[in-house]
């Protein structure tokens, strides 16, 4: 199969320099978001093996530890849990540092100063709306259904033959979590042309969505329980949201971490457009947002603080108790759920 090529003309204008980062540059530092999911946890792995079939030197540095369920993903845990100690003399000798699947320095949380603070030439790869001015390079597509599309893009773009059945796995790992397992609006029938290419370089769909999906402690399905006990409905049943709070956390010996992919149950509920899972945390509450249709809801996460994409996003506010911030997310939202 001829690998395909989507992104256009405006995308391999802006690979050149990432190209030409990769090609002049020996020594590279790979990070992502705090509490990293399967599309930065995938980049990170698949690009620092593309690296090294290069004859570069990679490392990856995450702030957060590789969530449980992503430990099959690194065998060989190369993935690092930075150390200002240990790792900032190391951002700081980096020839280059490429931010994955965010663009907001924010979000890597312990190792923002360190990599800002870095000589290090900065590069951005994600598929985020509104990226924070601070890096050199930006290779952004807030079209793409994942960065690990972009990803894959940008190793097409380098040499057709280095995507090899472990990169393979990394980047379906990445596009099959960022479309919730090809079924989100963006998924079309260019993400099942990658896909076919993916598989065709020995990725396993079956051993993939089983690891990712089928592995979950039995403290995460407590909490799921739990959980969709606690959802209600609003604006005549257009809204459903749930919640998880700090006792349902420590009951069920689970953190944040095991809500992944709780936004879909809300969701689920037939006639619902708005959907919302709200975290309680030590210091304030983390909200996953999600909509049906055209309801922007990035802009409602965006009065908080948030962002994302059109149909998924995210806040987080500090210094507010869960019951506060209930009445704001949910009087907020009111426009949003009776928009036509």
């Amino acid at each position: 199969m001829k690998p395909p090529t989507r992104l256009g003309a405006l995308f391999f204008m802006n690979v050149e320099p990432i190209k030409a980062l990769i090609q002049q540059n020996n020594s590279f530092v790979l990070t992502t978001h705090v509490n990293p999911d399967g599309d930065g946890l995938g980049c990170e792995l698949a690009l620092a093996r593309v690296l090294r079939k290069l004859g570069k030197h990679a490392t990856i540095i995450n702030h957060s530890e590789t969530p449980e369920q992503y430990l099959w993903l690194d065998p060989a845990k190369e993935i690092l849990h930075f150390s200002p100690e240990q790792h900032t003399e190391l951002l700081s000798r980096a020839d280059v540092i490429v931010v994955l699947d965010t663009n907001h320095p924010d979000r890597l949380r312990s190792m923002k100063d360190a990599l800002l603070n870095s000589n290090a030439v900065k590069a951005v790869i994600d598929h985020h709306l509104d990226a924070d001015s601070f890096a050199q390079h930006y290779l952004i597509n807030d079209d793409a259904t994942s960065t690990g599309e972009i990803v894959y893009h940008l190793i097409l773009s380098l040499d057709n033959a280095l995507i090899d059945k472990e990169i393979a796995r990394c980047l379906y790992t990445a596009i099959m979590t960022d479309t919730g397992s090809f079924r989100f609006p963006r998924t079309d029938p260019e993400t099942h042309h990658i896909v076919a290419h993916l598989l065709e370089c020995g990725a396993d769909p079956t051993e993939i969505f089983s690891n990712v999906y089928e592995q979950w402690s039995s403290g995460r399905m407590r909490l799921l329980g739990e959980v969709l006990d606690s959802m209600k409905l609003a604006y005549d049943g257009k809204l459903a949201y749930v919640v998880c709070t700090r006792n349902m956390f420590e009951a069920t010996g689970t953190t944040e971490v095991e809500t992944d992919n709780f936004t879909s149950y809300p969701m689920s509920v037939r006639g619902v457009v708005v959907g919302m899972l709200i975290n309680e945390m030590p210091n304030g509450v983390k909200i996953s947002f999600r909509s049906k249709g055209e309801i922007p809801i990035n802009k409602l996460a965006n009065e908080f603080g948030g962002g994302g994409h059109l149909n998924a996003a995210g806040a987080r506010i500090y210094n507010i108790s869960l019951d506060d911030a209930l009445r704001a997310v949910i009087e907020k939202a009111k426009k949003y759920v009776n928009a036509k």
